[in-house]
């Protein structure tokens, strides 16, 4: 490459700020077959999630399915190979018409799919329009197929990663844009409008702690969301983070890590304090960024009640360190909801 220097991670805080831990909400952006009612409950989920106080909704990426789903590691495939995938960016752009607040980020987008200037441009409208709402979390995948399908090597996965992450950060950087590898090249070159923030769209590496995705993380990554054995267990994960942000001259501080909160449940509804229980030593052990292991039922006032009370429990929580949501029961809403993984099937593999 030629022409600037390129572009690393800016070391900044964040949208938050540090040391204040916020709240991921996942939303079903794919099913195993077309909803018999279309698209809108995923449009009012978002509404009622920024109504209720959730820092940031997640949507996930398929651009094509192969015929081998089951090759998928991250545990069982939620669909088969032809289960609709709405497309993150497209499904984003619709939730920030219809949001105010809440953050909208991709957990992950098999970004090295989108050619790298197209993904710059999109993304720097998308936070434009939504008024510096993006995150951009990323990813290299686990699917062959989609590779094959846009016309590109798998085997070059994570340097078509790389790249794709270094002509974004050097065109959402003021003025014109110089870039040469043995992929691309372009000289002089203007992609307005820039992103709101201006270091860039916050980019949120995924992928297990390899030399590769260490790398990416320290030279691009605003945020880490863990893969694989690190889901479990995201304090090693995290101590492996802060030394090599350390090594590459940057401040753990100011960097933001995703861990993991289930919701636990009972037949009255959710247990607050149970729910809660986790979240002083999952910050202690470095996790900024709290992903709700909650699936929202049809999107009603009483889904409503149930997503604020564990907003305002988590609110709580974090702000003494302690649990202080009385004896733990919920006593808004219904209590019909689905605990589990909220984020959806990540497909990173880094």
């Amino acid at each position: 490459m030629s022409g600037p220097p390129e572009p690393g991670a800016p070391d900044h805080a964040g949208p938050f700020g540090p040391g204040r831990p916020t709240l991921t909400l996942g939303l079903l952006n794919f099913a195993r077959s077309a909803p018999p009612g279309g698209w809108s409950p995923l449009v009012e989920q978002a509404r009622i999630a920024d109504r209720a106080g959730i820092d940031r909704v997640v949507v996930v990426d398929h651009v094509v399915m192969g015929e081998h789903p089951e090759h998928y590691d991250g545990g069982r495939f939620p669909t088969g190979p032809d289960g609709p995938w709405l497309e993150p960016l497209t499904v984003l752009a619709v939730l920030a018409g219809v949001t105010s607040r809440v953050r909208l980020s991709t957990g992950i987008v098999i970004a090295a799919l989108r050619t790298p200037a197209v993904l710059a441009k999109t993304a720097a409208t998308l936070d434009v329009l939504s008024g510096g709402r993006l995150d951009l979390g990323v990813g290299i995948g686990w699917q062959r197929e989609e590779y094959e399908a846009c016309g590109l090597a798998f085997s070059e996965r994570g340097d078509l990663l790389d790249e794709t992450l270094a002509v974004c950060r050097l065109l959402w950087r003021p003025g014109p844009a110089t870039y040469r590898s043995h992929r691309l090249a372009f000289e002089a070159t203007w992609c307005e409008p820039k992103p709101v923030r201006p270091g860039g769209v916050p980019i949120w590496v995924s992928g297990r702690l390899n030399r590769r995705t260490l790398a990416r993380i320290t030279r691009f990554g605003d945020g880490w969301i863990p893969w694989g054995e690190y889901v479990a267990d995201v304090a090693r994960g995290a101590a492996l983070v802060r030394d090599a942000l350390r090594a590459a001259g940057r401040d753990p501080a100011r960097f933001q890590v995703r861990g993991q909160l289930p919701v636990v449940g009972d037949d009255d509804g959710v247990d607050l304090a149970a729910t809660m229980a986790p979240v002083p030593a999952l910050i202690e052990a470095g996790v900024t960024d709290f992903n709700l292991g909650w699936r929202m039922p049809d999107p009603t006032e009483a889904a409503l009640g149930t997503l604020t009370g564990i907003v305002e429990a988590f609110r709580s929580t974090v702000g003494d360190g302690r649990s202080t949501v009385g004896d733990g029961r919920s006593t808004v809403g219904d209590g019909r909801s689905t605990v589990g993984d909220a984020a959806g099937p990540d497909p990173a593999d880094g």
